[in-house]
Order: structure tokens, then sequence, then C-alpha cells
């Protein structure tokens, strides 16, 4: 079948080929069954539309992905310049052009001495490549005890085995065990679930949420803890961003033990908090940052770790080799493309439109706390989670069966169907998280509110 054939189909032909052929990620495909397969088919700024021409506003940036939004020529027109030069080479034991480019440009981007920037295809090859990395340098340099990692609670950090193993999810981790050896948990920064000791003090609840990482680092002995993996603002449970101090304190106890700080920023690099990275937002300086995502916004895939000079000091003398490689990193396609992407940010100050409307799109979002079923609104930057609980009081969330019916059942459809791309999510307590391009103004905030706050009162009367 031709390309042009396969455009002419009819939508219900694609939706009826969708569910006998494709298997969706992170889907429960029994949904399909007897419901309509969703097909988008081409993107347009910050909308997206399906076979049948209807529109929808891009709440999530596909997947935290599109920070520039969609349809932009000159980005698809980079990566078609560099297939025609030079459609692929490996990086193993050669360069190219783009990748090198892209390379020195990223390390002029980062914080500190992160000038070393080892390619991939995913975040979840990164923060897998990033482990990796770790336990080679500990090994190299004579502690070759040093293998856990610690993580937070109901963190996410991808889906291959090593990257799931560094997940704090226990409900997508269950059916790959046993997962390779060495992932340890923390408590996340999560303040509206603050144990009560420190629920009354956002400063407090930090520090003890920091010191919590060096008690697992003694409780687990200092010489078997290779590195500490944090997202800036955590995606998972909904949007937890680092209280005051936590960031600092958190260097102070890797410093202090010799833990490399991984800064897993996949979803907060590339402008989701009005900056390159989430760590120059905060503050803190990471031995490693690992990206994917913003860094091409989808227009084709890429990701990467960049590591400090001093990590990459033992493999740059003598035979050491990190033995680790992926066919497609750092493919000249995709680095093509993030180096245009990197050109619109530029272009068009995208940091600084972050930086200048998140203000307005936290106040849209809090207008919505005067709905008995919104407890909280939290999240920095173009990033943030609303969370849905059963009484504002107490903060009584919904058991296991309600947040089925009202995610699954009604939330996830409803919203699509309203013109909203966005997550619910129940992967903690039940959210609903937005993570719009960076185009994004007022009139997009609004039109957000609008379609959550007519589908949310909705979602209460069936509770």
């Amino acid at each position: 079948m031709t390309s042009d054939h396969a455009t002419n189909l009819s939508s219900d032909s694609l939706e009826a080929r969708a569910r006998r052929h494709l298997w969706l990620h992170f889907t429960r495909m029994s949904s399909y069954q007897g419901n309509d397969v969703p097909v988008i088919v081409r993107g347009s700024g910050q909308y997206v539309y399906d076979t049948r021409g209807r529109r929808y506003l891009d709440g999530l940036s596909g997947l935290f992905v599109s920070q520039i939004g969609h349809g932009r020529a000159e980005v698809a027109e980079a990566g078609a310049r560099q297939a025609a030069e030079l459609a692929y080479f490996p990086l193993w034991s050669y360069a190219h052009p783009r990748a090198i480019e892209l390379a020195e440009r990223l390390a002029a981007l980062a914080p500190g001495d992160l000038n070393r920037v080892f390619f991939t295809t995913s975040g979840s090859e990164a923060v897998e490549s990033a482990w990796k990395m770790a336990k080679q340098y500990f090994k190299t340099i004579g502690q070759p005890g040093r293998f856990k990692v610690l993580s937070r609670e109901i963190a996410y950090h991808g889906t291959s085995m090593g990257a799931l193993a560094v997940t704090g999810l226990p409900g997508i981790k269950t059916p790959f065990e046993p997962l390779p050896p060495g992932g340890v948990r923390v408590p996340n920064t999560n303040f509206y679930r603050a144990p009560g000791f420190v629920g009354d003090d956002v400063t407090a609840f930090g520090r003890w949420a920091a010191d919590e990482i060096e008690r697992a680092i003694l409780r687990e002995g200092p010489d078997s803890v290779a590195a500490v993996y944090l997202e800036p603002v955590q995606n998972s449970g909904g949007c937890f961003p680092p209280p005051p101090g936590y960031f600092p304190r958190v260097r102070e106890i890797c410093d202090r033990y010799g833990v490399l700080l991984v800064s897993d920023e996949v979803i907060c690099a590339f402008g989701r908090l009005g900056y390159y990275f989430g760590s120059q937002r905060y503050g803190y300086q990471p031995d490693v940052i690992t990206f994917a995502k913003g860094v091409t916004s989808g227009y084709a895939p890429l990701g990467g770790m960049m590591v400090s000079d001093r990590l990459m000091e033992p493999f740059s003398d003598g035979p050491a080799t990190f033995l680790h490689g992926i066919t497609f990193a750092g493919h000249p396609v995709s680095a093509a493309v993030a180096l245009a992407n990197l050109d619109v940010f530029e272009k068009e100050d995208l940091l600084g439109n972050v930086r200048a409307n998140e203000a307005a799109f936290r106040a849209t979002l809090e207008k919505l706390t005067d709905l008995p079923i919104v407890g909280d609104v939290r999240g920095d930057g173009y990033f943030y989670g609303i969370e849905m609980v059963k009484e504002k009081t107490t903060r009584e969330t919904f058991s296991d069966e309600e947040s089925e019916r009202l995610l699954r059942g009604f939330l996830s459809h409803a919203l699509y169907d309203a013109g909203l791309i966005c997550r619910a999510d129940d992967r903690g307590d039940p959210v609903i998280q937005l993570a719009p391009p960076l185009t994004c103004t007022q009139e997009h905030f609004d039109e957000m509110e609008q379609i959550l706050r007519s589908v949310l009162t909705e979602a209460w009367k069936l509770i």
C-alpha cells in the first residue's frame, strides 16, 4: 500500500487497523475493544488535529516533548537537509559534524563543568547510561563496591531494566522482577502530603526530606552507594517542586559521602522550568544531567547524559573504555534537528516567555481551587499538577476503585472529548498534569482552565 493511499483512507479504516495491529504504550488495550483509537494526524502551533478534523489544545506537549510546538517547517527542513547529506553514521570510534556541534553547544549551556556529552536515543537510555557510567567510574578509580542508586518514592526514571530499578513506582516494576539490584527509595518532596511533624513548615519539610537521603546512605553503607537520582521537579505523582534549601542540602550530603548527584532532566530540561536545565533554576550543581524529550522538541528522537570533567578523567587517559554504546545515539538527523530546535529557542526567547508567563499560568490554574474536587495545584514554569481529592478539609483521597472510575472511567475520555490533551494519572494520588508548549500565552491558559472547570465539575457529580 502506498503512502498516498494510506493518507486517503478514512478515519474509520485507520482506527480499525490500529485496533488490529498497533500495540500502544502504557495503554490498557482492552479499553479499545468497543471504542475508537484516537488517531492524531497533524499539528500546528499549540494544537493537534485528529482524523475527523477535530482540534485539541496540546496541554501536555505530546509527552512533555513539544517545547516549540507543532509544524515548525524550519526544524523539519534541517532534518531533511541532513538526511540528504549524511543520513546515518555511528559514534562508535567515529564522529560526525552535527554531533560535535551539538555536544559543544550543550556543554556551553549546561551548568558548571558538564563538558562531556554521551548521546542516547531516549530518556530511559540516558538514565541507564548514567548508572552504567557511575558503576564503571567507581570500579576504575578503585571503589568497586559502589553500585547502589537512591531515588525518590513514586519517581519515574524510565522503562529499561536498569532505569526501572531506579524508578520508584512498584506497580510498573513488579511484572519485570527480578530487576538489577541496588535501587533504594527515599521520600519525595510532595509537601501537600508531608508528614504531620513537618506539615506546616515547607523549609523544615525540605530539610527532613534531604536528610532522609543521608540516613539512607548511612543505612546502606556509604561505600556501596554510587549515585542519587533526582528530578528538579518530580514528574510522577503530579509535579513536586523542591522545597527551599532542599537541593543545596542534597549537594552537601553527596559531597560528604562521595556520591554522585544525577539530575534527571528528561522532562525538566530545555525550557520546561524557564531555563535550559532545571538545576539552573534551583541553583545546584549536578555531577551528571540526563536529558531527552525537549532537546529536539520531538521532531526526532534523541537523548543523552552530560558528565563533569572529573567523571571523564578515568576514561580520557590510559586503557579504560566506557563499555557501552547505542546504534542510533547522536544520529546525524536528530542532532541537526536539535540544533535547529535550539535556534528557535534563542530566536523567540522561549525561556523568557516561560519566565514572563509562568505566574499567570499558575494564577489561572489556581482559579480551579474553588472546585470541591481540587485539593492542590503545584508546579513551576510550564509544568503543573492538579491533585484531586474526595474531601478538601481532610485531604482524603479516593479509593483504588473510585480512582479507576474517576480517571479511566470518565476524566481521560471527557478531557479529550472536550478538546484538551493532558494527563490523568493515578500512579500516586489522582492528578491531572499539564505541560503545554513553551509558546503558550494567556489565551491558552484560559482555554485549559475553562475545559478543566467544565469537566471537573461534571466529575464531581459522579463521586
